[in-house]
């Protein structure tokens, strides 16, 4: 059966940017003399700009005010968002899925600044659209606030919403605001314990019933 309300993480989900940031974050580290660890790609897959600067800073020295390197990142970034692709299968599932009048937004980790980036760059954007950066929540994810501000918007109970997300990060804020969750890694991977996990677009469509 098809849900009520369907709310997309992007990073990773919808757009295949993961890559893009982690470029745009070794490139800055580098720029200020930080080796990036080998590990970086899972000390940051889903994780909020803030909760990586606190990790940077405690444990590698970056010694730069959070406005300074977040704006050293972006300049890294913003020049590769026009290079981004959609991931396969995610954008046709949500196309479907807005032909059949089911709400949906987009609901993010990332800055504002990047979210319309994003979605501009593969051109998911209409009039009317809902979108939740993590300059609209006090508390990004994994706290359950970005998917309940989303099922506010859509005028939906979260009981009656499915939450897609492709970090554990997401997963876990998607099982605490009580939507049933579907977790959908870039790569195989055990998901948090409540979550669905599928590893292909055609399972995310039987899931939802398309």
């Amino acid at each position: 059966m098809t849900p009520k309300a369907v709310f997309w993480d992007m990073d990773g989900t919808l757009v295949d940017s993961e890559p893009l940031h982690e470029a745009a974050l070794v490139a800055a580290l580098r720029s200020v003399g930080i080796t990036p660890p080998t590990d970086l790609h899972e000390r940051v897959l889903g994780v909020a700009a803030w909760p990586v600067y606190e990790m940077l800073r405690d444990q590698f020295g970056l010694d730069l005010h959070f406005d300074d390197w977040i704006v050293r990142k972006y300049d890294h970034y913003l020049p590769m968002a026009g290079t981004l692709k959609p991931r396969p299968g995610a954008i046709e599932v949500f196309n479907q899925l807005r032909a059949l009048g089911v709400e949906q937004a987009v609901v993010s980790n990332s800055d504002r600044l990047i979210v319309d980036a994003n979605l501009g760059a593969v051109g998911l954007v209409y009039p009317g659209m809902h979108t939740v950066s993590r300059n609209d929540v006090r508390q990004g994810k994994p706290h359950a606030e970005p998917f309940l501000r989303a099922a506010y918007l859509a005028g939906v109970d979260p009981a009656d919403a499915v939450a897609v997300d492709d970090s554990r990060t997401g997963a876990m804020a998607g099982l605490a605001a009580g939507m049933k969750t579907i977790f959908w890694p870039e790569a195989p991977m055990e998901g948090p314990p409540g979550a669905i996990v599928i590893n292909s677009a055609e399972e995310l469509r039987a899931q939802l019933g398309l």
